[in-house]
């Protein structure tokens, strides 16, 4: 309980740290400076999502990425195993990404920040009507040259058995006309939810080749959930 305690406090000191380097980037982008906002947005996120993944003095191998495309936005859809997926995520993958999130998020001044600046998306779930708008927007994002990621089992497996992938979360892949790039988490579990506390641990991060999904018929969409499920499972210990 201590060293989570600690690592909650050197957490909180660090976003404080960097909040001069997010205004620097907000500053950017009130001048449409869009290429400087999202370098140092980058740069900033990158080294924060290390930095937390550093605190429980973990290992993250990331196989697989030569199959990051660098030329387009994607949509990455992976199993959901922890809290730490996406700090994993925006720090060991060559691909800057945004997320869709919770709109009580905004409440959190340095986070909410850093996350606009990241081009998220804020989800209100209890408003159907806003919840639309706020996907037709991520479409809008991710067209624009953002890379998004989904977790479609829609919680945390902490480790269990990685559920059906719902189909609505891929929706976001269709609408845009981008690739899917399924990723395989392997072990981010074991760094806090295993026993409810910070511990260290080694991490896997799989990057599969990436799925097409531009023109493709209702019927083939429909076997889209199945086989990138198939393929994130591929990658995990049987």
């Amino acid at each position: 309980m201590f060293r989570t305690m600690v690592c909650v406090i050197r957490f909180i000191v660090y976003l404080v740290f960097r909040n001069h380097q997010l205004n620097k980037a907000v500053k950017f982008d009130r001048q449409g400076k869009i290429a400087e906002r999202d370098s140092l947005t980058n740069d900033i996120v990158r080294k924060w999502a290390r930095f937390v993944v550093s605190l429980t003095k973990s290992d993250v191998e990331v196989r697989g990425e030569e199959n990051i495309p660098q030329d387009t936005a994607v949509v990455l859809i992976g199993n959901h195993q922890s809290y730490l997926d996406i700090p994993v995520l925006m720090g060991y993958v060559n691909k800057p990404i945004a997320f869709i999130a919770k709109s009580e998020i905004l409440k959190v001044p340095v986070l909410s920040k850093a996350m606009k600046l990241m081009q998220c998306t804020f989800l209100v779930r209890t408003d159907m009507r806003q919840s639309v708008k706020a996907m037709a927007e991520a479409v809008e994002t991710i067209k624009k040259g953002y890379s998004m990621v989904i977790f479609p089992e829609g919680t945390r497996s902490k480790g269990g058995p990685v559920i059906d992938f719902k189909a609505g979360s891929f929706k976001l892949a269709y609408k845009s006309g981008v690739p899917i790039l399924p990723v395989t988490i392997d072990g981010t579990f074991r760094l806090f939810e295993e026993k409810n506390k910070v511990q260290s641990g080694k991490v896997i991060i799989t990057v599969h080749p990436p799925v097409p999904t531009a023109n493709l018929t209702k019927e083939e969409q429909g076997l889209i959930p199945d086989k990138i499920r198939s393929i994130v499972l591929s990658a995990l210990p049987v």
